[in-house]
């Protein structure tokens, strides 16, 4: 049985053993250098690349173990990993990119991709228009001649917007633009953004993947008939390898080993976000809740045609940013910390954490608003994460 044929858990956990010693656990290659033993020095003069080991911010063979485990994970054909989520981010762009070149991307993404759009793109002679890309026809009027990348996120941070792909796809590849998806709120356990043709996957392995809080690194994953076949290699050569972001061996090692329960824990962590986006949806303290699995949701039916299931993130609004800063501060169960996709319920205040250094005008555009409370939910039971949250639901108008 090949793993295409097997169910995606099977698959996140499964990989073959390492060829030499036939260990189940993937040997970790602690090893900057590697000796031009044989011909090796030969096959390089050569051409050859990742055929050979060289050095290992070209590659190494525990970064291509994990590569090639999430490229059979997401659906893509080859995979890229990288040092962190904006690292993934930033070479898919620069392996694309050119000066004078015009990029559409959603209004709403996180914080950091949103200010290297809004701020330093510019400085690579690169044009940027940020639109609501929920809107279809918004995006094609931010079309020009000079658009090559349309950019979203499957599920925006920290707002949930949902964009409908498959139409974005269409619309894109009609006039030759490459389409990229930031899929890190969902994972591939709950979002395949190839399977509705997108281009490039780009994804914080750091977040769900890993799924431990103890590693950081990105992915890229392609799949694409506009790009060549060849164009992640061409990333590792030509723009990785120049500006020096590789993923350790040792953070490869706990991303693979982190991605072989990506399944369960997903599984796990989606039921107990619905679960407690209804029980906020009826708390009389809450404003609105926004979870692409509820019903209410503005894109619920873009989710239910792209997500399996609601995904392990939520936000929900309070009255005001100071008691959110209270409510998070007397959570005894979960953690207020930046960060997500971690096993333990992590919550922030975006629009006073990630989103700080963004204007407020700006931020309300995006819909990150003040008193806008988000939710990493972890694998904890479920009555202890909504035991816990109504506790300091019910105290945040208190000080502290």
């Amino acid at each position: 049985m090949s793993p295409k044929e097997l169910d995606f858990a099977s698959r996140a956990v499964f990989y073959t053993p390492e060829e030499h010693s036939q260990s189940i656990s993937y040997p970790i290659y602690m090893s900057a250098n590697f000796q031009y033993g044989g011909d090796i020095y030969d096959q390089i003069v050569a051409g050859a690349r990742k055929e050979v080991n060289i050095y290992s911010r070209c590659g190494n063979p525990t970064e291509y173990k994990f590569e090639e485990h999430i490229a059979q994970l997401t659906g893509g054909t080859a995979c890229l990993a990288t040092a962190s989520g904006m690292a993934a981010i930033s070479h898919a762009l620069f392996g694309i990119l050119k000066a004078g070149d015009h990029i559409v991307a959603d209004l709403t993404t996180y914080s950091s991709t949103h200010e290297f759009f809004d701020h330093r793109a510019g400085d690579f002679g690169l044009k940027v228009s940020l639109v609501d890309c929920t809107d279809v026809r918004a995006v094609e009027n931010a079309f020009t001649d000079e658009t090559k990348v349309l950019y979203v996120e499957a599920i925006a941070n920290p707002t949930m917007k949902v964009p409908p792909l498959k139409a974005l796809v269409e619309l894109a590849h009609s006039r030759g633009i490459v389409v990229i998806c930031d899929n890190t709120f969902a994972s591939p356990a709950v979002c395949r953004p190839h399977e509705f043709g997108v281009d490039v996957v780009v994804e914080s392995a750091t977040k769900f993947i890993g799924g431990h809080n103890d590693a950081v690194g990105g992915v890229i994953t392609l799949k694409s008939d506009i790009l060549p076949a060849d164009w992640l290699e061409d990333v590792r050569w030509n723009t990785l390898n120049k500006l020096g972001a590789p993923l350790s061996p040792f953070n490869a090692w706990l991303l693979l080993r982190g991605a072989q329960t990506l399944a369960l824990r997903l599984e796990k962590q989606c039921a107990n976000a619905l679960a407690l986006a209804k029980h906020l949806e009826a708390h009389p303290k809450v404003k609105r809740v926004f979870y692409p699995g509820l019903p209410s949701h503005p894109n619920h039916a873009s989710a239910s045609e792209q997500l399996r299931g609601g995904g392990a993130m939520l936000s929900f609004c309070v009255e005001d940013e100071a008691s959110g800063v209270r409510l998070l501060k007397r959570l005894k169960l979960g953690s207020f910390a930046a960060s997500l996709g971690g096993l333990r319920t992590t919550t922030q205040m975006p629009a006073t954490m990630a989103f700080l250094d963004i204007p407020s005008q700006e931020r309300e555009a995006m819909g990150v608003v003040d008193g806008l409370v988000r939710f990493s939910v972890g694998i904890e039971h479920v009555d202890d994460i909504i035991a816990d949250v109504d506790q300091a639901i019910e105290q945040m108008h208190l000080d502290l």
